[in-house]
């Protein structure tokens, strides 16, 4: 129900907008801006998406799991949407998106948010990259809280006795 509230009232807001914008300023003003505008956040978004993917690259090349990249770049995406759809109200909305310390607040709200509802568990497995052998755990003084690295994988048990001859 919200999301379809969403949708039937963005459009008004803009459509209010795009009266009071073309009366003020004229009808090809207000055309230009929108046209301007979607150029202008196009180029930003391509930008900005590059970098975050080179990001997102090295942090996966350092054996780090890119949350922020993905964020940034679910963020990116949104705001390459909205400045996309021809409006005042979603041009704001998708410039705000573009500013790092604005995606930064609404990254930590919305960990925050998920860390309250118990969707997020995180946790570090050391890898042969980043475990040192005995004795150096995460508490980086020495002590470990595991013996070894962790290993995934799948065992099935076999009977000594019960073994096909091969």
């Amino acid at each position: 129900m919200p999301l379809l509230l969403l949708f039937i009232l963005v459009p008004m807001a803009e459509i209010a907008l795009f009266i009071q914008v073309g009366d003020r300023i004229g009808l090809g003003w207000t055309l230009a801006i929108v046209i301007l505008t979607a150029f202008i956040g196009t180029a930003l978004v391509r930008n900005q998406g590059l970098a975050v993917w080179q990001r997102a690259n090295q942090a996966m090349a350092e054996n780090r799991m890119p949350l922020e990249e993905v964020f940034t770049g679910l963020c990116l995406l949104v705001a390459g949407v909205l400045l996309l759809t021809p409006g005042f109200l979603t041009d704001t909305i998708g410039f705000l998106l573009l500013i790092p310390p604005v995606r930064s607040f609404l990254g930590r709200g919305m960990w925050d948010l998920l860390k309250a509802r118990g969707s997020v568990r995180y946790t570090h497995i050391h890898t042969s990259q980043d475990f040192h052998g005995p004795g150096a755990g995460p508490r980086g003084d020495g002590g470990t809280d595991r013996q070894g690295p962790v290993i995934d994988g799948d065992y099935h048990e076999v009977d000594n006795d019960k073994r096909d001859p091969q």
